[in-house]
């Protein structure tokens, strides 16, 4: 079936295809016949059809509207097809476009494919290509949208590589950690000592297009001001007394990967404005040189310190500051996120007990009632450590209040909560359940989610009376 430039005709026919009125397709053409024509056949198979005699209203409508394809005609008046890809790829860089002309030459099909056009129709129209076309992105469409009901599926996940932790914060984090994976924005990573930033920017790298590149942590605060400006940036041989040979720097030698710098809050005024330049220009300046080196490189930045009460008392740069949060990450302190104690313990466990153990140890209700009612100053590392501590004395098969540290086993305050997501019954019920549901009723692999023994999960199915994760 073909739709002339002189004469129209079109037999339509209609396709065994359940509707599709979620995909909504615009048609761009100054001929309103062809637009007549082409709207009753997309309508007629089920598509929800919009179409456009002006490029410039095109454009208003794809502000407005998402389409998941946009055809448009090569020469109009005002604005031609190629501009109108421009522009709507600019705008929406998900809907596909597709450029249609009747005076098509190969050069205006290469111009457009390396503009971002999905392909070329040329007039007259051949309706079985036309649809097939469609048929195609409309398939790739529904794959992404499969992937992205699979990601969200996975968004509640009991941990993210080394990341542990089903807390609805810990959940927003590896939801940005999703979000970033195909790009490298800069991160800026702020929490208490102790909550895992350098961990999470580990995660990060790891899950991004930089993984097979360089991971380069940076203490700041334990790097000499007069040092740390050489070792980030390189220095040239006879910079300074000593400097027998020139060297790259850290910021050379993660190029292509991630550095990270933690404790940036302790940056001296003038390598902060050095770093500004690199994330401004992408170019470093070794010491003594009066040449720049171009990197590419992804910066993630960590701090314990409130940098807005920084740049308040003029310790910190405003313009550094908004450079560097690009992305922003807190991390949570553990006693606000309670209810993944006992997933994190399971891990440390599991961590920890080494390659010879043949059963995981548990902890007692005892133990775990105080180790859930602790304030843990020093977050998510303390805890790690009370677990490497417990080892070290030699537990058997129970950990109990006297293999706690003394301020954890003798704690006087309050009792641990009795709100329902605090409760150690209900968040170990709880866990044990959303485990199942989501192994699908295996338990093996509901252990493994959990970082425990198959026995350990039947032991506390018993006990808490729980069936198939009902």
């Amino acid at each position: 079936m073909r739709i002339g430039q002189g004469k129209l005709s079109i037999i339509v026919t209609l396709f065994n295809r359940p509707v599709m009125q979620k995909y909504k397709i615009l048609f761009v053409d100054d001929d309103q016949q062809i637009l007549s024509i082409v709207g009753q056949f997309l309508g007629r198979c089920g598509f929800d059809v919009t179409t456009e005699s002006n490029g410039l209203k095109a454009i208003e409508k794809v502000r407005a509207t998402h389409y998941t394809v946009v055809f448009t005609d090569l020469i109009m008046p005002e604005l031609n097809g190629m501009d109108l890809l421009k522009q709507i790829k600019e705008i929406s860089p998900a809907t596909e476009v597709i450029v249609v002309s009747g005076y098509g030459t190969i050069e205006s099909a290469i111009e457009a494919m390396k503009l971002g056009s999905y392909d070329f129709l040329q007039k007259p129209i051949n309706f079985d290509r036309f649809k097939i076309l469609i048929d195609r992105i409309i398939e790739k469409q529904e794959l992404e949208e499969e992937n992205q009901r699979i990601r969200s599926r996975l968004k509640e996940r009991y941990k993210y590589d080394e990341l542990v932790g089903m807390s609805p914060k810990m959940q927003e984090i590896y939801t940005i950690i999703d979000r970033i994976s195909s790009s490298s924005p800069t991160v800026l990573i702020q929490g208490e000592s102790g909550t895992g930033k350098e961990l999470t920017a580990n995660v990060i790298h790891n899950n991004s297009d930089r993984k097979d590149g360089p991971f380069i942590p940076v203490n700041c605060g334990a790097i000499a001001e007069s040092l740390l400006e050489r070792e980030l940036f390189g220095h040239v041989k006879g910079a300074f007394t000593g400097a027998s040979k020139d060297s790259i720097g850290l910021f050379k030698a993660a190029d292509g990967g991630t550095i990270f710098l933690d404790e940036i809050a302790e940056v001296s005024p003038a390598v902060q404005v050095s770093l500004l330049r690199v994330l401004q220009e992408k170019k470093v300046r070794p010491v003594g040189d009066t040449r720049e080196n171009q990197v590419d490189v992804r910066v993630i930045a960590a701090t314990n310190k409130k940098l807005d009460e920084a740049i308040q008392k003029q310790l910190f740069r405003e313009d550094l500051y908004y450079r560097l949060n690009v992305i922003s990450i807190t991390m949570p302190p553990l006693r606000e996120i309670r209810e993944d104690i006992p997933l994190l313990i399971n891990h440390f466990i599991a961590k920890h007990q080494g390659s010879n153990s043949t059963a995981s140890p548990e902890v007692s209700p005892e133990a775990m009632a105080k180790l859930m009612a602790y304030a843990w100053p020093g977050n998510v590392r303390q805890l790690e450590n009370v677990v490497r501590r417990a080892f070290a004395l030699g537990i058997d098969e129970v950990v109990d209040i006297d293999d706690l540290p003394e301020e954890i086993a003798r704690q006087i305050g309050k009792p641990i909560p009795s709100d329902a997501d605090l409760n150690l019954k209900t968040v170990e019920r709880k866990t044990i359940q959303r485990a199942l549901q989501k192994a699908g009723g295996n338990k093996a692999e509901a252990a493994k989610l959990l970082g425990v023994n198959t026995t350990t999960v039947y032991r506390k199915m018993a006990r808490y009376d729980i069936e198939d994760g009902r």
